[in-house]
């Protein structure tokens, strides 16, 4: 096992100001030196098509989000909830990850999630809804501390730096879990 182990970080918004993306920076800031949490951006990845994939070449996209993410020791997926799912943009990420049949890029690698939402209950239903590609995956997926983060438009000032004590507290016990379960696993 590497002293400091690579995490493969997919968040699920491309807006500018994306709450996701803001939290995927703050738990980055807080993990121990034992994790190197690094944002892998899937914003130019083409839709997945087997067409493509049978083709050649394959798109140029495709192969460099496989290569970042097949080193990695683990994966974190922040995302937020769109109709009580995950965004197309991370499911698209998984599919294109997932291919050729065989020689998927998340295949044992331990993942973790963290939901993110403007609303009350944090995204749960998108939380939830990804784990279930985890099992095909073949992705062990830490199941606590489960974590929601809502109300996420009033936790980050205009720098996007989170300001709130009691998320700074779930996100750290998170990473700590987190860290813990990378070790045993991956």
């Amino acid at each position: 096992m590497p002293d400091t182990r690579h995490v493969a970080v997919l968040v699920g918004s491309l807006r500018k100001q994306s709450f996701s993306r803001k939290t995927a920076r703050a738990i980055a800031a807080l993990a121990p030196s034992s994790l190197n949490l690094e944002i892998v951006e899937i914003g130019d990845l083409p839709l997945y098509n087997e067409d493509l994939e049978n083709a050649s070449p394959k798109p140029a996209a495709w192969l460099a989000f496989r290569d970042r993410v097949r080193p990695a020791h683990a994966v974190l997926f922040v995302t937020p909830e769109y109709h009580r799912s995950v965004p197309g943009l991370l499911k698209n990420a998984i599919d294109v990850g997932s291919r050729p049949y065989g020689q998927s890029v998340w295949s044992g690698k331990p993942c973790g999630v963290i939901s993110v939402s403007p609303g009350p209950i944090g995204a749960f239903g998108a939380n939830h809804h990804i784990r279930q590609s985890f099992v095909f995956l073949d992705m062990p997926a830490m199941q606590q501390p489960e974590t929601y983060i809502g109300s996420a438009a009033s936790l980050f000032d205009e720098q996007g730096a989170l300001t709130n004590d009691k998320t700074r507290e779930i996100l750290q016990t998170f990473i700590t879990a987190f860290d813990r379960f990378v070790t045993r696993h991956a």
